[in-house]
């Protein structure tokens, strides 16, 4: 009994200490949203230390930070000592992708929250990290890239790249490709080709994004012979087509009143993907229904529902209302 009495004792009776005592011996979180939701729950409390626990377990347990780790920050309840607990804690992390998977994270929340200054700031903590100047890659300049190109702010972006080149990372294809969008859709035909030549200097191919900003800057040039010779090259090449690919030149020829060809663009890359096939006869039909082309858009739908195609509300309640009214034999006169 002595020796009972003498090590009950030595227990810790802290109702604190008694619950981490037991949530160490519950099975670990099953998904990526229960580990957010944890992570939420402790950086709200404060508990930055269970926060900079669990984020090293989710990555151990097979599940990557996600879009929504970080949304317990908010624009209302961000401080300049909130962020600094936050980089202290991840920068304690266990190093390699885990501790570079929460930081892309963080600083993608930043950017959602338009705090680029402060995702800028996490980039600078995280090169000071050591032995982390090596883990810095392009991907943790995305959302940066991706949001001031986005809102056409290229000085700002410009400097970032700055940043990159300070810190030894260079722009990838993806980088690359938010400038070639953004010149793209500003119609700066000078600067698209400048970031072009250097993607060939640098050995880079192009991806669907790349073919996606040029067949836009084409289109919005009202080139849209330009836009067509392009789509053949991605065809020729296998590059895999965007839905906003199509979705350009569907418009492009629309405007110019080339309904014919707009057609028959569209049945072209028909017939391989219904999801595809519902989205191309359906732009196609709303341009028209737009510009209140009643006898074509007419056309384009009875084909959607001959081919049995889902129909959005607006579209399917024109059709129906319009079934029997158009006429026909005269359609492309």
């Amino acid at each position: 009994m002595s020796f009972l009495r003498k090590h009950l004792n030595n227990i810790s009776h802290s109702p604190l200490s008694t619950l981490r005592r037991f949530s160490n011996l519950t099975p670990p979180p099953t998904s990526a949203t229960s580990y957010d939701t944890l992570a939420a729950n402790f950086a709200t409390s404060g508990d930055f230390t269970s926060l900079h626990s669990i984020l090293n377990k989710r990555i151990q347990h097979g599940f990557f930070n996600t879009k929504h780790t970080f949304n317990f920050i908010t624009n209302s309840n961000f401080t300049p000592s909130l962020l600094q607990n936050l980089i202290t804690t991840l920068s304690r992390l266990n190093p390699g992708f885990t501790r570079r998977n929460a930081f892309d994270s963080l600083i993608t929340r930043l950017c959602k929250l338009r705090l680029i200054e402060d995702a800028l700031t996490v980039v600078q903590s995280m090169s000071r990290v050591d032995d982390m100047d090596n883990e810095l890659k392009a991907c943790t300049f995305h959302p940066i890239l991706s949001f001031l190109t986005r809102v056409k702010s290229l000085d700002q972006a410009k400097r970032v790249v700055e940043v990159m080149s300070e810190l030894g990372v260079p722009l990838d294809l993806t980088a690359h490709n938010y400038f070639l969008m953004t010149y793209c859709y500003v119609g700066d035909v000078e600067a698209a080709v400048t970031v072009l030549r250097t993607m060939e200097e640098e050995g880079f191919c192009f991806d669907s994004r790349t073919y996606d900003a040029l067949v836009l800057g084409a289109c919005r040039k009202r080139n849209v012979v330009g836009a067509m010779v392009l789509v053949r090259r991605m065809v020729d090449d296998g590059a895999p087509m965007l839905y906003s690919t199509h979705m350009f030149v569907i418009e492009a020829l629309v405007k110019r009143d080339l309904f014919e060809q707009a057609l028959s663009y569209v049945r072209c890359f028909s017939g391989k993907d219904k999801g595809l096939d519902c989205e191309l006869f359906g732009c196609l039909g709303g341009k028209l229904m737009g510009m209140s082309k009643l006898k074509e858009a007419m056309l384009v739908l009875r084909e959607m529902d001959e081919k049995g195609l889902k129909m959005c509300k607006n579209v399917r309640e024109f059709y129906d209302m319009n079934v029997g009214v158009e006429n026909d034999d005269k359609l492309l006169e």
